[in-house]
């Protein structure tokens, strides 16, 4: 068997739908709550900031969503995505263990985030939507919604987390190149932009202050529509092509994961990797050990609240149930900045409420540790964000050569560095720091939690 297990990109390789998770779990998510009633929100709740298609994918109960031709189409520019075995990390590693990584940065952007930007951009397009405003940390995002909206005629505008804006120069050229327009959050464009600015003029900004600035141009415009890439159940369901494609290849190669572990910020390309595993396992097959990996400077599955809590620091949101640091938590500038939000997708919160995955945090040191050693075993050099899950997966290996036992160990390796060099330049440098939050802010945030408990 060769070391890369890859389809040919042919019609029958690539998935005909999305696998919904919702279809299989034994108790259902709690449901989305409109801030004002605190009732759960229906359609009409959310048709002023996405198309009706995405909105229904949200609230679906479907096992298989079926994928549009049109975005199969662009899918085959990369899709599907190789799975390689990791033969010479695992003897680097001395471990018995066997290592696959399903390696997303051969996208057109350099990550997983296309998967759902392409069909994200399609359904506005379906729907006469003219322009598209959302929001980014690292840049993989907005880059992957900037190259969605070249290819469907969409105007694009990007709020990015200025502390990225700044780190991260060519994420921001690439998104430019493009066409889209990208402008560091917080901003004096917006009225939340300009409070935050007023309080901290020097504010490096959050994830959760540029999904306030975006919502608040999407709601000016008829014309304009509000695109997320990561966190609700719709943009999960997309990413799931990732962990369809990863059991089929797998089954080729004879084999089937004992472990899979995926890095967490959002949820997006951690879904996509596990969902399909564990909706297998749900469904009678065999049981998966789950492992997310998060950055201990912004750890909401190890030390958030699972609790009722805006997605944006202005409160102009829906209330979601899932793990958070408070909508006001402002994390430390680590390099992973798509991982710096203080909220965790949903389902994935759900289902670590339910004990069907688990949950370990990093400091940025040890993980660029992990993924020169990958670096320099595999030759792909990992995004800052996928470290987190190269840590993960050596730290399983090595329990593997501790414990004298051989287990198959599947991971995400959901982008490539190449936009991230200054990064390494830091590792390499010595000035790379591990960075903590700050205590005092975070009870702060959650102490400033939403009161739901009559829907909790």
């Amino acid at each position: 068997m060769t070391d890369t297990i890859k389809y040919l990109i042919d019609e029958t390789r690539i998935p005909k739908y999305w696998y919904n998770l919702a279809a299989d779990l034994p108790v259902a998510a709690p449901p989305v709550l409109h801030p004002g009633t605190l009732q759960p929100v229906g359609p009409a709740d959310l048709a002023p900031l996405f198309p009706m298609d995405l909105i229904m994918q949200e609230v679906a109960t479907e096992r298989e969503v079926p994928i549009p031709e049109p975005v199969r189409e662009v899918y085959r520019q990369w899709r599907p995505s190789p799975l390689f075995r990791a033969r010479r990390l695992e003897k680097a590693l001395q471990t018995p263990a066997k290592i696959y990584y399903k390696y997303e940065g051969v996208s057109p952007a350099g990550s997983h985030k296309p998967n759902t930007a392409v069909p994200q951009a399609f359904y506005n397009k379906q729907a006469g939507v003219k322009r598209l405003v959302t929001e980014t940390g690292a840049g993989q995002w907005g880059s992957s919604l900037a190259f969605a909206g070249a290819l469907f005629g969409l105007e694009v505008k990007v709020f990015m987390v200025r502390v990225s804006y700044d780190q991260k120069p060519y994420r921001r050229a690439l998104m430019e190149t493009y066409g889209a327009s990208c402008t560091p959050s917080p901003s004096k464009e917006t009225q939340a932009g300009r409070a935050i600015l007023a309080q901290r003029a020097d504010h490096p900004g959050s994830l959760g202050i540029a999904i306030s600035e975006a919502v608040e141009i999407a709601a000016q415009r008829d014309d304009t529509k509000y695109a997320l890439g990561s966190v609700l159940n719709h943009v999960l369901l997309h990413q799931t092509v990732v962990g369809q494609e990863a059991m089929a290849q797998l089954e080729m190669a004879d084999d089937y994961p004992d472990v899979i572990v995926g890095c967490t910020g959002g949820g997006s390309n951690f879904a996509g990797i596990v969902f399909p595993f564990l909706g297998a396992q749900l469904r009678g097959g065999k049981k998966v050990r789950i492992v997310a990996v998060e950055p201990a400077a912004c750890p909401s599955l190890t030390r958030g609240q699972y609790a009722y809590d805006f997605g944006d620091t202005a409160h102009l949101t829906p209330l979601t149930k899932m793990h958070t640091l408070g909508s006001t938590f402002t994390p430390p500038g680590f390099h992973a900045g798509g991982l710096r939000y203080h909220g965790m997708a949903p389902l994935v919160s759900h289902i670590k409420q339910l004990g069907l995955i688990e949950a370990v945090a990093y400091h940025q040191t040890t993980c660029f540790d992990a993924g020169v050693l990958f670096a320099r075993a595999e030759g792909i050099l990992p995004a800052p964000e996928a470290n987190h899950a190269v840590k993960g997966a050596i730290d399983e290996a090595l329990k593997c050569k501790a414990e004298g036992k051989s287990r198959t160990i599947l991971f995400n390796l959901c982008g490539h560095g190449h936009f991230d060099m200054q990064a390494y330049i830091d590792y390499f440098g010595g000035k790379l720091q591990d960075l903590d939050y700050d205590e005092a802010e975070l009870a702060m945030a959650l102490a400033g939690l939403p009161s739901v408990k009559a829907a909790a």
